[in-house]
């Protein structure tokens, strides 16, 4: 132990509901992703990344940074949504080290398919639970803790 203080009751429900909410939340919506659409969550991770730039392409190292993968994890990951026709990858023609992955349009027909049920989804179990105001007051916590992330 560091002699930092344990947390607080009030601290250790809320981390623990945390932790049990994330994972339960993102087991539920990767459940239904692949039962609606045949997309993982990484998959449709991967695919909001790249229809979040304009050219629908990006370098493998900031897409990497953004999803906060390792290396590896995105290579074999990128690997296999290749086979599937839904990303495709290039070589940077001014960094022989770098490359590039882009979304086809088979992978935007997938996204633009499985979004609807995914975004009603993340409204029932997540949103219609809550009011506005807790909807601003999350947004503020989760602003401060990222903000405390540093990277």
């Amino acid at each position: 132990m560091t002699g930092s203080p344990w947390l607080d009751d009030e601290q250790q429900t809320a981390w623990r509901a945390w932790l049990e909410v994330h994972t339960r939340l993102s087991a539920r919506i990767n459940r239904e992703l692949q039962a609606t659409s045949g997309l993982s969550l990484a998959d449709y991770e991967v695919l909001v990344a790249l229809t979040d730039v304009a050219e629908g392409s990006i370098r493998l190292r900031d897409l990497g940074d953004q999803l906060q993968w390792e290396k590896s994890r995105l290579s074999k990951h990128l690997t296999r949504m290749q086979r599937r026709g839904l990303v495709a990858r290039r070589d940077c023609a001014d960094d022989r080290r770098g490359a590039f992955v882009g979304i086809t349009d088979q992978g935007r027909t997938a996204i633009r398919s499985a979004a609807p049920a995914h975004v009603d989804l993340v409204r029932r179990v997540f949103f219609d639970g809550i009011t506005p105001e807790q909807v601003r007051q999350l947004t503020a916590v989760l602003d401060a803790v990222r903000g405390r992330l540093g990277d």
